[in-house]
């Protein structure tokens, strides 16, 4: 078993695919109350409108796109949007993680996670703004 410095460092070596099962594997095992600090807490705050590294938001969106699309496993909003959103933490670029609800056209109840950096949504599909935002996360982290 490696010791905590050492699982510390793999977790910053870990690829976009892996990212993606660590993010995924947190939403079975974590109780959402430990997991909600990770996200950046709670907020009603807006970011900022730029994207600090220019493209690197896309880049991570596409790459949580292609580890979706290549996982051997089937792979929600949420978990996508925790993945992207610890990607860009380890980059020390702040984005915010949105919850949100719907009513479908035969009344039942959609649920949709996206993730947003500056006025980008990078995860979450092509509207998430049909949905009501219940919950939102993030600002994290701050440069230090």
């Amino acid at each position: 078993m490696p010791r905590p410095s050492n699982a510390i460092a793999t977790l910053y070596r870990l690829s976009w695919r892996d990212w993606l099962l660590v993010a995924r594997l947190a939403l079975f095992v974590v109780p959402f109350r430990h997991l909600v600090p990770r996200l950046g807490g709670t907020t009603n705050a807006t970011l900022r409108a730029g994207l600090p590294g220019g493209d690197l938001g896309s880049r991570v969106a596409w790459a949580v796109r292609a580890a979706s699309h290549r996982a051997p496993w089937t792979t929600k909003c949420f978990a996508e949007a925790i993945a992207a959103k610890w990607m860009l933490n380890r980059r020390h670029v702040a984005s915010t993680l949105h919850l949100g609800l719907m009513r479908g056209t035969d009344g039942e109840l959609l649920a949709l996670a996206w993730l947003r950096c500056g006025s980008r949504i990078l995860t979450g599909g092509p509207s998430p703004c049909s949905f009501t935002t219940g919950a939102t996360f993030g600002e994290s982290p701050s440069h230090s």
